[in-house]
């Protein structure tokens, strides 16, 4: 378990499926990150079940509520040489604005620098996901290249990517 000032990161449990579909079955979350709206409370505790038993992936817990709000962590996709990986996340709209899910990246950028020894953390955006740009930006990312890929919404869509170094991590803690 993990934790910021205003979240808990914490695995996933099968009970939050209710949670999880509230923010999941939301339009403005799933297509502009690339998956589609969970359609039923027992979809999103399938999701839970696979998607987000992997290790490192949390559910985003609002200390005020106690409930969970979104989800974030490391998709096991490393990329380039060394030990990498890439972040991810989303986050309930009714949450949008807080600055919330920079605190959560945070704090998961030092988890893996520290805990996982990565030595470079990517991100990725859609083009058109003003939102998470804000967040990549915030956090410090560098943006490294963007490529046309194809998901289930969109062909030819161009996604943003960005990469941080340990050691560009330590220099904006340090500095």
């Amino acid at each position: 378990m993990l934790q910021t000032e205003r979240t808990i990161l914490r695995p996933f449990a099968e009970a939050d499926a209710p949670d999880l579909y509230a923010y999941a079955s939301d339009p403005r979350v799933g297509p502009i990150a690339g998956w589609k709206p969970h359609g039923s409370v027992e979809e999103s505790r399938e999701i839970i079940r696979t998607v987000f038993a992997a290790p490192n992936t949390f559910a985003v817990v609002s200390r005020e509520t106690g409930r969970v709000i979104g989800s974030a962590g490391y998709a096991g996709r490393p990329r380039g040489e060394g030990p990498s990986d890439e972040l991810g996340y989303a986050l309930s709209p009714d949450w949008w604005g807080r600055g919330l899910m920079p605190e959560v990246c945070l704090e998961l950028l030092r988890y893996g620098f520290e805990d996982m020894g990565l030595g470079t953390v990517w991100c990725t955006h859609y083009g058109e996901n003003g939102r998470s740009r804000r967040v990549i930006e915030k956090c410090g990312f560098v943006y490294a290249f963007t490529e046309k890929l194809t998901d289930e919404f969109f062909p030819d869509r161009p996604t943003c990517f960005y990469f941080l170094t340990r050691q560009d991590w330590e220099g904006r803690r340090h500095g």
